[in-house]
Formats: C-alpha cells, sequence, structure tokens
C-alpha cells in the first residue's frame, strides 16, 4: 500500500530532469552530478543509469524540457491581440523569474552559454532555446510590417539577455525591471 503523497509524485524520469533543470540552473553542468540530481530527484542513483545512460542524455532531456515550455509560452503569448502586446508580455515573463535571474542568471541563456564552451553536439541543441526566441520575435515584428524584423528581433532578445547578465552580476532584480518597462515602451515606439 503507498501513501497519498507517494502515490501523488510525478514518476522517476520527471523528476530526474526537473531536479537535472533545477540544479543546472542553480550550479551549472560542470558543477551538477549525476549523484546530486538522484538526490534531489530522490531516485537511487543507480537507477539514474536506467532512464539516462549518459549525463549528456540528461543534459539533452533538460533541453528538450525547456524548449516544450518555450513553445508553451510562447503560444499562449500568441493568443494576445497584437504583435506589440505579444512582444511585450514576453519580456515582462523574464521579470517573473526576478529573484532568480538576480542570484542565478537566464535559465536559458547561462545554460546556453556554458553548453557553447564545450563545442559539444549539445550546444547545437541549446542554442535552438534562442532561436526559438529570436524567431518567434521575428515574426512578431514581421507582423507589425517592419523589414527589419530579424535586426529587431535579435536587439530585442539580446536586450533581455544583457539585463539577465547585469541583473546576475549586481544581484539586483531593479535592474531587470527597468529594463523591461524600457523594452515596452521602445516596443510601443515601434
Amino acid at each position: 500500500m503507498t501513501d497519498s503523497a507517494t502515490a501523488s509524485r510525478p514518476p522517476k524520469r520527471e523528476r530526474l530532469v526537473e531536479s537535472a533543470r533545477d540544479l543546472l540552473y542553480e550550479q551549472g553542468v560542470q558543477r551538477t552530478t549525476l549523484a546530486q540530481i538522484a538526490e534531489r530527484a530522490d531516485v537511487p542513483v543507480g537507477n539514474v543509469y536506467y532512464y539516462y545512460k549518459t549525463r549528456d542524455e540528461l543534459v539533452h532531456a533538460v533541453i528538450e524540457s525547456r524548449l516544450e515550455r518555450i513553445r508553451e509560452v510562447l503560444g499562449e503569448l500568441d493568443r494576445r491581440s497584437s504583435p506589440k502586446a505579444r512582444l511585450k508580455a514576453l519580456t515582462s515573463a523574464w521579470t517573473d523569474e526576478g529573484a532568480q535571474v538576480a542570484e542565478h542568471g537566464c535559465p536559458l541563456g547561462g545554460l546556453v552559454y556554458e553548453l557553447n564552451k564545450d563545442h559539444s553536439p549539445l550546444s547545437e541543441e541549446g542554442a535552438q532555446l534562442m532561436r526559438e526566441l529570436v524567431d518567434w520575435s521575428e515574426r512578431q515584428f514581421r507582423e507589425l510590417g517592419r523589414r527589419d524584423a530579424a535586426t529587431l528581433a535579435f536587439s530585442l532578445i539580446s536586450s533581455i539577455q544583457g539585463a539577465a547578465l547585469l541583473t546576475n552580476t549586481f544581484h539586483d532584480e531593479s535592474l531587470f525591471r527597468r529594463e523591461v518597462r524600457r523594452l515596452g515602451r521602445w516596443i510601443d515606439s515601434i
């Protein structure tokens, strides 16, 4: 017989990905071990290998998890009435994570940056996280009739990532909120 807390827990695979996602964000890829992931997921370390043969397979699962979440958020934003409203909502979405960004940096940008250091096959997979945001933003700017949509999309995502870096560097989430407000005014002016 299982108690209700155990019965309602997510499956082990899901717990492993969630734990890996959180630890990779908090500690970075290189400093996170499979043992730490297993401990946080409350899964025996030997069981990790049943689901993921290598750490890279688990990192791949984290990238896929993040990509899935990005697509969900962008899908929700697509329901907004106008491209400007969608773009402003995208920038605001990061402010909900302001305290975590101040503590650990951008969960997407940090992961992509770290994966690119190794030049592993995972770096291209990680790049897809940013590509998804840039491509979506470009579509919004195109919908606004902008021929420079690609440049504007790149500028928007660059500004968000730069703000996340400085917010983390100075551990000051107010920097991020100010940049989001500035980006909102910039989007309104387009």
